[in-house]
């Protein structure tokens, strides 16, 4: 179970990378895509199911999906999960969970919330950390004073066109504000994708395939790109618009600077 249907894909795109010629068969149930497909996919009853939580309950109450039988329960990004609301859903689905079972809980931090998940649905549970290094340690990071919006679009239309800005995923804060940023910014000759929750899922994953195969250079995007989603050799992540918490600025700015590379992060900053 994964927070956004962009994470829950690429989990998927990587199961099947490392079980080739395993005869393993998954299929993938998020929302904003023909559920008819899904319940098809579903009842041919896969080895592996990858889903957003809304989705995989409304499938069980449809009775399509059962899962009494279920060994292996995995919840990515956990905490992100909680930050969007999903814990009464989670809590819905783990209830008709076999009590036989491992249960696998990854997140980028232990909040007191995700520790009484925890104990709430494993027996002495085991903690192992795989944190390396502190994100910031590959990123160098500045800030960008701007007096109004029409400043920060004349200062983020001015770095784009410079030759470092080689690939760079930008942050708004709102669905309606980000794709006005990738439009406006597409007009000025600077071709643009956005990904936002307005989008359908086909919509987001063409722009975040055309990003990824550099296509375009340049995607906008709100929060739901933060979490979990490996984008390779991001050079910039800009923040258009500031983050609410430090957490959602520590996995934004992670987007650059991974497997040992560096990156750079730029926040706009009002000029009081």
């Amino acid at each position: 179970m994964a927070p956004t249907r962009e994470l829950a894909q690429q989990i998927n795109d990587e199961l099947k990378r490392f079980s080739g010629n395993m005869n393993i068969y998954s299929t993938v149930v998020v929302g904003g895509v023909n559920i008819q497909k899904q319940i098809r996919d579903v009842q041919r009853n896969p080895h592996v199911i990858i889903g957003t939580p809304g989705r995989i309950k409304d499938l069980m109450q449809r009775k399509v999906m059962r899962i009494n039988t279920v060994t292996t329960f995995v919840l990515d990004e956990a905490d992100r999960m909680l930050d969007m609301g999903f814990v009464h859903d989670i809590r819905t689905i783990a209830s008709h969970l076999p009590t036989e079972r491992q249960t696998m809980c990854y997140s980028a931090t232990i909040t007191p919330t995700i520790r009484t998940l925890i104990n709430d649905f494993m027996i002495n549970p085991e903690t192992v950390s795989v944190r390396t290094s502190e994100t910031s340690d590959h990123v160098d990071q500045d800030v960008i004073f701007a007096t109004d919006k029409d400043h920060k679009l004349e200062l983020i239309t001015g770095l784009l066109n410079e030759e470092e800005f080689d690939k760079v995923l930008v942050f708004g804060k709102t669905k309606f504000g980000s794709q006005r940023l990738a439009d406006t910014l597409t007009k000025s000759g600077l071709p643009a994708v956005a990904i936002h929750g307005n989008k359908s899922q086909a919509q987001r994953q063409r722009a975040l395939n055309d990003f990824k195969s550099d296509k375009v250079k340049i995607l906008v995007a709100t929060d739901v790109a933060a979490r979990g989603i490996d984008i390779p050799d991001v050079s910039h992540v800009i923040n258009f618009d500031q983050p609410q918490t430090y957490e959602d600025y520590v996995h934004r700015i992670g987007r650059t600077g991974r497997a040992g590379k560096s990156g750079k992060a730029l926040t706009f900053v009002d000029k009081r």
